[in-house]
């Protein structure tokens, strides 16, 4: 069975994922490709409904140990209702934020252990990982103007510079142990300049599984 591309976009705060998921999409989908786009925390009926939880000003007082439950438990839901199954039907799947946003967020910023994270998101997703992440790196407190004047302002947002720094520092961690997996790009670039090279990675790797495929169909058999 040929399985479709899971991509993910992570970065801090007010780096552009949103705007940028959203012009992949619109760009595979003019190519005529079966591609759907999603989000976390979110995604579902379920997940919205957890993700109104998770990011409400009101909840502030909740607890990381909490927080990762949540988190998990929408995207338990996200991956059996809406990823796995358009994957095996081969369609290209973006995910506005994914499980390596646990890791970066409730791991590196709230401390919490990372290979018990990394357990409890392995439960929830079944090992479904991404085969791209596409990082946007960008300053910490710029990130975080751009965001005040342009989204509004949840919980998260509302923790303290030195969260969001932490938060920072362990996406570059993890990228710097898997750089194959991740494509790491300036956010403080043009939106236009991003893009063209977002665009440029998912080509090579789509023409790459095109012809994994062709070679498959003309192996001879046995």
């Amino acid at each position: 069975m040929r399985m479709g591309l899971f991509i993910t976009f992570e970065g801090p705060e007010g780096s552009g994922k949103t705007v940028q998921s959203r012009a992949l999409y619109e760009y595979l989908q003019e190519r005529g490709l079966s591609v759907y786009l999603t989000r976390e925390p979110g995604g579902t009926g379920i997940g919205d409904q957890i993700r109104q939880v998770l990011l409400s000003p009101e909840n502030a007082e909740m607890l990381p140990s909490a927080e990762i439950l949540l988190f998990s438990a929408s995207r338990a839901q996200l991956v059996g209702q809406v990823i796995r199954p358009l994957l095996e039907q081969g369609t290209i799947v973006i995910c506005d934020r994914y499980a390596d946003s646990t890791l970066a967020y409730q791991g590196y910023g709230h401390g919490l252990d990372i290979e018990l994270l990394r357990a409890i998101t392995g439960f929830a997703t079944g090992g479904m990982r991404p085969d791209l992440i596409i990082y946007l790196d960008i300053d910490v407190e710029e990130g975080l103007r751009r965001k005040r004047k342009t989204a509004e302002w949840n919980r998260l947002d509302r923790k303290e510079i030195a969260f969001h720094q932490r938060v920072r520092q362990g996406y570059l961690e993890m990228a710097a142990v898997e750089p194959q997996r991740w494509l790491m790009l300036d956010a403080a670039r043009p939106v236009a300049e991003v893009q063209e090279a977002i665009r440029v990675r998912v080509e090579e790797m789509l023409e790459g599984r095109a012809e994994d495929e062709t070679h498959r169909e003309h192996r001879p058999p046995g």
